[in-house]
Formats: structure tokens, C-alpha cells, sequence
């Protein structure tokens, strides 16, 4: 069965693979990231200079290529998580998530009541402005919306057991440059402490039936990732994709005329 949303692909180890948005905004990058596989995109705007207004106009391009996309929002406050969500984000991911607390408000923050205590905006982008019973919308929502926490320091890791097991969590990813910054060995993914920190956080998601996610920057990596316990898989991004790819063409070319040109 073809996963379809991300509260699906959070309730499966199969491997799920997307892509990062973090500077091409561009109407037609939902219907291009589809037909090159991807099956989720993550829009990022803790590190991009994305505005609300600019993730609205992304999260309606990806709606119309039917590719479920999760914001990474600029902060743990609440009106960034509600802001999002109301204008149709499916899932979100909220950084430096450290305490088991801290993912309990998160989880609040982007649930309706009884669940948790988002305030009500309905007719809006996140249901698509149609109209209907509040209450049946309200569930819907609840249902729908997927919340990720990325673990990206030590007292996070040390604290994952107790955050994985928050109802309302759908999955967990590890920033690994930050992670690694935090434990010391900054940019060394091959350490023994950040592989050791990752396999805790891998037991945490499979004990408490988490999805386990990351970024990776080549297939190597991703390979390595999913045999680690990772199962939502982010290959590289909008820039590095073009960069490399175009780089790798020009590269190509220069070497293959130059040899001609000298033959």
C-alpha cells in the first residue's frame, strides 16, 4: 500500500524517503519533487529566510502535487506551531527538543481540545476553507497532524527515553551537526559518541514505536542511516542538489571537450 501522509508513513519501519526546502520557492517544486520520488518534503525555516507567507505558498504547491510536507518552524512557541498549522502544514518538526516536558507542550500546542489547547481557526488553509461541523473538524485535525521533535543535544539524548514516550509524538530526527557540536566532536559523524548517542535515541523510537528520521547528504550515508534504524530518510536539498548536479555536469564537460580539443 503507497503511503500517503505522514501520520502513515510515522506508523511504519519501511524506508521513506523526501527532500529539503531551504531556498527554491518556485510554484512548479512540488510537482518536480514528485516526479523525481520523493516522498515527503520537508520545508525548513529555522535556517532558510522563509516567511509564513512565502511556507503558505510552498505548503499549497506541494498539496497540488500531493506530496505531504512537515515545516521545521523557527522555535518551540506556540504561535509558530499554530501558525503553521493553520495554513496547512501536515506535519511539523520543532528543534532542540531536550526534555520530556518539553515535548508534552509541543504535542498541546499542535492539538485541538480535548487533546491539547490549539486555538480554533476553522474555514481556513488547513481544511482546505471548506465548511462543516466544528467538532468533526477538530478531530480531523488531531488525527492528521504529525509532530516530529529533532534531539539535537546531550541532555536530549540522555532525556530520550522519557521523550519518545510522549503521547502525540509521531517520530523523532537527530540534527546531526548540532548533535555532534553539543557532544563535542563537532562535523565528526563517524565518532563513537554520536554513533552511541544515536543508537539511544534508535532504541527510544523502536521501544515506543516511533519513526526515526534524518538528513543525509549523499547514498552512503542513507544506506548507513536505514541500517542504523532510521526509516524517514531526507536526501540532501534544493541547493546542494543543484549545485552538485550542476557542478558534476559542468566538471563533465569541461574534461571530455578539453580532452578533445587537445586531441
Amino acid at each position: 500500500m503507497a503511503l500517503t501522509t505522514l501520520k502513515e508513513m510515522a506508523g511504519t519501519r519501511r524506508a521513506k524517503f523526501g527532500t529539503l526546502v531551504i531556498e527554491l520557492a518556485s510554484p512548479g517544486i512540488g510537482y518536480i519533487l514528485k516526479a523525481a520520488g520523493a516522498q515527503f518534503v520537508f520545508i525548513d525555516m529555522e535556517h532558510s529566510g522563509f516567511g509564513f507567507h512565502t511556507v503558505k505558498q510552498l505548503l499549497r504547491y506541494m498539496e497540488a502535487a500531493e506530496l505531504p510536507a512537515v515545516v521545521r518552524v523557527p522555535s518551540r512557541h506556540y504561535h509558530h506551531i499554530a501558525r503553521a498549522l493553520d495554513m496547512g502544514a501536515e506535519g511539523i518538526m520543532l528543534p532542540m527538543v531536550s526534555t520530556a516536558e518539553e515535548a508534552a507542550r509541543i504535542a498541546a500546542h499542535a492539538k485541538y481540545p480535548p487533546v491539547g489547547h490549539r486555538g480554533v481557526a476553522l474555514g481556513v488553509a488547513h481544511d482546505r476553507y471548506a465548511s462543516g461541523s466544528p467538532v468533526t473538524k477538530m478531530r480531523a485535525a488531531n488525527k492528521r497532524v504529525a509532530v516530529y521533535l529533532l534531539v539535537e543535544t546531550r541532555e536530549g539524548v540522555e532525556n530520550v527515553d522519557e521523550i519518545a514516550a510522549v503521547e502525540g509524538i509521531d517520530g523523532i530526527w537527530i540534527g546531526h551537526f548540532d548533535l555532534s557540536t553539543s557532544l563535542g566532536v563537532p562535523g565528526q559523524f563517524d565518532h563513537p559518541d554520536l554513533i552511541a548517542a544515536e543508537n539511544r535515541v534508535a532504541r527510544a523510537c523502536v521501544e515506543n514505536r516511533k519513526s526515526f528520521g534524518c538528513l543525509v547528504m549523499n547514498v552512503e550515508r542513507g544506506i548507513g542511516a536505514y541500517h542504523a534504524g532510521y526509516d524517514m530518510i531526507c536526501y540532501s536539498g534544493d541547493v546542494w542538489l543543484l549545485r552538485e548536479t550542476l557542478r558534476q555536469g559542468i566538471d563533465d564537460l569541461k574534461a571530455a571537450l578539453g580532452r578533445r580539443q587537445k586531441g
